[in-house]
């Protein structure tokens, strides 16, 4: 079974800050390591597990960078002006057989292939063109076009057999498109992680159940599959579990032979209804924390033993605490980057805007808040933020109305309205 780490990060009830708690975690996590290959199309949001090697060079020629005339850098006057003759016309796509001499030009076309000898491009705007008898002439002015300009080399982009997408990047469209653009139709990713998620409560009903009286509707097990789908994983749904021993032992097995990580909410405070404490100490080596965050103190991680699974590795378990709002943000502060890193992604820093507090905000140091607020744009072209209302941990309202998360750092003390503070958009997150 892996460590954790040096003991005094997993001490049962230790109270860590949210770097610790993120480092500890990181320092535990090991991607995975299946792979399978699909077809390119089907690789968008997937992780790449072997580098896609150029099998050309890209371009394959130089090439013109723009419509003008290819001619030889020797031709450009030095002060005055000069006159060269067009002999000829290159499209993109065609094989030029030209042969330019001295004091002659081509006609060329964007990403066409420049003729041999020829080594720079006059953009057609920055020339005049005449006619001479039978033979159209450009003059061009000197200082206009230095020698060897707009001419793209043969491999400058990517030279054959370098690395063109290296493993562990999620793949984007652009990604699609550079592979795409070397002619590999296939490409070797990791397998899709399973992620299996349950809430757990007995005043927990589920949509469509009535609702008695003191029970609410789950919404944490929605909100938390919907972030779990932008990540591009196999979500497993296990529904509900009362706070019950014998119950959620059973959905704890179920989850485990079936997924790489777990995702709970609810069950990890110290209430008489938890019975999660003793259950984990039976099936891991999970620490109990109290992280210095608000929202979301109550958190616990840790692997879950997989007994009689084809698959030796842990099941990576997140205890998440049960306030609707607590929830998202523990989810988006710890178990984010660390799914990425368990299905075999490189390590990318999520960014971090500054952005001016448009009011003042309470804060005592020795524990990171994460606010809810708005970002926009200032009239001087800077940004603002401004918080949405009540901060309550329970209050999924103020969540849906802001676009970004205000990160108020382990050792920072109040904010001043006009001072600058760490933002998380929403867009890099969710």
């Amino acid at each position: 079974m892996p460590e954790l780490g040096p003991s005094p990060l997993i001490a049962g009830d230790t109270h860590l800050s949210v770097a610790d708690a993120r480092s500890a975690i990181a320092a535990a996590i090991r991607p995975i390591t299946r792979t399978q290959t699909v077809p390119l199309m089907q690789a968008l949001g997937r992780v790449l597990a072997a580098d896609v090697i150029s099998p050309i060079d890209v371009p394959a020629h130089d090439n013109s960078a723009m419509d003008g005339y290819a001619l030889h850098g020797a031709d450009l006057p030095a002060a005055g002006s000069v006159r060269l003759r067009v002999v000829g016309t290159v499209h993109a796509g065609d094989v030029p057989t030209l042969q330019a001499q001295a004091g002659e030009c081509v006609r060329i076309m964007t990403g066409a292939v420049m003729p041999a000898g020829l080594d720079s491009v006059v953009p057609q705007e920055l020339c005049r063109r005449t006619t001479d008898g039978e033979h159209a002439v450009i003059e061009i002015d000197a200082g206009v076009l230095r020698p060897g300009e707009n001419r793209r080399f043969r491999g400058e982009d990517l030279a054959q057999g370098r690395p063109a997408v290296q493993a562990g990047r999620v793949l984007r469209p652009a990604d699609i498109g550079l592979i795409a653009s070397l002619g590999v139709a296939e490409v070797t990713v990791f397998r899709r992680l399973r992620v299996a998620v349950f809430s757990t409560g007995n005043e927990l009903r589920d949509l469509g159940e009535p609702l008695p009286a003191g029970c609410i509707h789950d919404s944490n097990r929605y909100s938390l599959m919907s972030a779990l789908q932008r990540l591009g994983v196999e979500v497993i749904d296990l529904g509900l579990v009362r706070d019950d021993p014998a119950a959620l032992e059973a959905t704890l097995h179920q989850a485990v032979a079936q997924a790489d990580a777990v995702i709970t909410s609810g069950g990890v405070s110290v209430g008489d209804a938890d019975y999660t404490r003793g259950l984990l100490a039976r099936l891991g080596e999970v620490a109990f924390w109290k992280v210095a965050m608000r929202p979301g103190r109550p958190f616990a991680f840790g692997p879950l033993r997989r007994d009689g699974a084809t698959d030796p590795a842990p099941s990576w378990l997140f205890a998440l605490p049960g306030n609707p709002v607590a929830s998202l943000v523990t989810y988006y502060a710890f178990v984010r980057e660390a799914l990425l890193t368990l299905g075999g992604a490189s390590a990318e820093p999520l960014p971090v805007l500054q952005a001016r507090c448009a009011t003042a905000i309470r804060k005592r140091p020795g524990r990171t808040e994460f606010q809810r607020g708005r970002v926009h744009r200032d009239a001087d072209g800077g940004w603002s933020v401004r918080l949405t209302g009540s901060q309550g941990a329970g209050i999924l309202r103020s969540m849906c109305e802001a676009n970004a998360l205000v990160v108020l750092g382990h050792e920072q003390g109040p904010v001043a309205a006009g001072d600058r503070v760490d933002v998380w958009l929403f867009d890099g997150l969710v």
